[in-house]
């Protein structure tokens, strides 16, 4: 009966770890070539990237600059590039940019804004527009690069 538990509970961890790398692996590839759109969500039209996750902007980051490390990054992502910047339907190339992270790393930027993700948004969600976090507002952007801002 032990043997059975430790057999199943081996087979769960190791399926949670391919799920873990293919997730991985699946971000690495939006990284690569990083595209963004403008799409329509409760909040208006606003930045997603080519897998229709929202992107938002932290309102403590100077422009081109980011200060989301640790904690910070792991609730709220940074959309690492490595490849060629792509502007899609309703953005502008010439906003398109990055900065260079503290481990070398890539971050799009646009408008000079740094952008990340929210860890718990699935595809077309936005679950966190407007809250305060880590010291700053977190924002959904406009494909003019302008904050969605809200009355408090």
């Amino acid at each position: 009966m032990r043997v059975r538990f430790l057999a199943a509970l081996v087979l769960a961890v190791l399926a949670a770890v391919l799920l873990a790398g293919s997730d991985m692996a699946a971000a690495r590839s939006d990284a690569a070539s990083a595209t963004l759109t403008v799409r329509s969500s409760n909040y208006g039209r606003i930045l997603f990237d080519g897998s229709n996750r929202a992107l938002y902007a932290f309102t403590r980051d100077p422009r081109g600059k980011t200060r989301c490390y640790g904690a910070c990054a792991v609730a709220w992502p940074p959309y690492i590039v490595s490849g060629k910047l792509t502007a899609g339907a309703g953005t502008s190339r010439s906003l398109l940019g990055t900065v260079r992270r503290r481990d070398g790393r890539r971050q799009l930027t646009y408008a000079g804004r740094p952008l990340y993700y929210y860890v718990h948004d699935g595809v077309g969600q936005v679950l966190c527009q407007n809250v305060s976090e880590f010291g700053g507002l977190w924002l959904v952007v406009r494909g003019s690069g302008k904050l969605v801002r809200l009355p408090r």
